[in-house]
């Protein structure tokens, strides 16, 4: 397995959709990738807030499909956030086997970084050969 980083900017859009569970909320995602991952993604979030201010958790599926690397492809990522009075633990992982064509047998994780608004994007990653 070969390791490379990508790194760059997306947009995102998240719609919430109608949910029985007042204490859990679900939402749609649409994201748009730049930089070195030239994709697209769609996806689901499912999130819970709690009364304490800062504190919630989250967890989200979503299939990436576009270039990275000069390859095209697809892959799912999954996504397992927490907010424990403010302070964040997020871990983002590309689902095993789930990479397509180019892709196929892509692994690793990504780390989103956001700063005055701005979406970015770091993706570790390794791909046979």
């Amino acid at each position: 397995m070969v390791q490379h980083q990508a790194k760059g900017t997306f947009d995102v859009k998240m719609v919430p959709q109608a949910d029985d569970t007042a204490d859990v909320g679900r939402m749609t995602l649409d994201k748009t990738f730049h930089g070195d991952l030239e994709a697209s993604s769609i996806g689901q979030m499912i999130a819970v807030r709690t009364p304490t201010e800062g504190s919630a958790g989250y967890v989200a599926m979503e299939r990436v499909t576009g270039t990275l690397g000069g390859k095209k492809g697809s892959f799912a990522l999954q996504h397992f956030g927490t907010m424990n009075r403010g302070k964040q633990h997020l871990r983002i992982e590309i689902v095993p086997d789930s990479g397509t064509d180019g892709l196929a047998g892509i692994s690793g994780t990504l780390d989103i970084i956001i700063e005055k608004g701005a979406h970015f994007y770091v993706l570790d990653y390794a791909l046979p050969g």
